[in-house]
């Protein structure tokens, strides 16, 4: 059994959890994908609805083969029907996209199953209750990445810590200096997009990030 194998055994989500931009480019998209697991990225989420269900099947190919070659998931964002079409290691979805159940269902008990909550304790331990392995919430600052999002603070993740049993990871906006705060109240992983792709130096931002995780540990 590979590394990565054992990882989705035990489907954990911890650490850096890098949203991948939305490129045409496959190379650039790549690229950027190996510096980010290189700087100790933990989860990778292809999410692109602004291209053809061809290149999305390409790049989400090749992202699969590069993530297993460093033992760590690939999401994919809304799709199951890609998901399952390359066997990716896991699929996120949003309020509207599959009911949990049914989603739960196609995928098996094998894949990673997450959930975007926004603001929404209830809908969370609905989730939860459901069979999703994390939940997610936000926006906890104001995102470049989309625009209509609902705002979160620190304190509704201190209560929903003590409500979920499961992984919560925090997004939207979230820069180096919000994680430790976003840590101690009770964030096992933070998805970053923005901060992560919008500059030359992905690697070492993605670095940064990682080791603040260490540190907290």
């Amino acid at each position: 059994m590979n590394r990565n194998d054992l990882y989705l055994k035990s489907p954990k989500i911890h650490g850096l959890y890098a949203i991948l931009p939305e490129l045409t480019n496959t190379d650039e998209l790549i690229n950027k994908t190996q510096q980010v697991l290189v700087g100790g990225a933990k989860v990778i989420q292809y999410r692109n609805k602004s291209t053809n269900r061809q290149l999305q099947k390409h790049q989400a190919g090749l992202l699969l083969q590069l993530c297993k070659y460093h033992g760590i998931p690939l999401i994919i964002n809304d799709y199951l029907d890609l998901t399952l079409e390359i066997d990716a290691d896991g699929l996120h979805i949003g309020r509207d996209d599959f009911a949990i159940a049914d989603a739960r269902k196609f995928l098996g008990n094998d894949k990673i199953l997450g959930a975007s909550c926004y603001d929404d304790l209830n809908l969370a331990i609905h989730a939860e209750s459901q069979g999703v392995d994390y939940v997610a919430f936000g926006s906890f600052f104001p995102s470049k990445t989309k625009s209509n999002t609902v705002p979160v603070s620190v304190d509704f993740i201190r209560n929903a810590r003590q409500q979920i049993n499961i992984p919560i990871v925090g997004i939207g906006g979230i820069q180096c200096h919000h994680v430790s705060t976003l840590i101690d109240s009770g964030c096992d992983a933070i998805a970053v997009c923005n901060d992560l792709f919008a500059i030359d130096q992905t690697k070492a931002k993605a670095a940064e990030f990682t080791q603040i995780f260490t540190t907290r540990i």
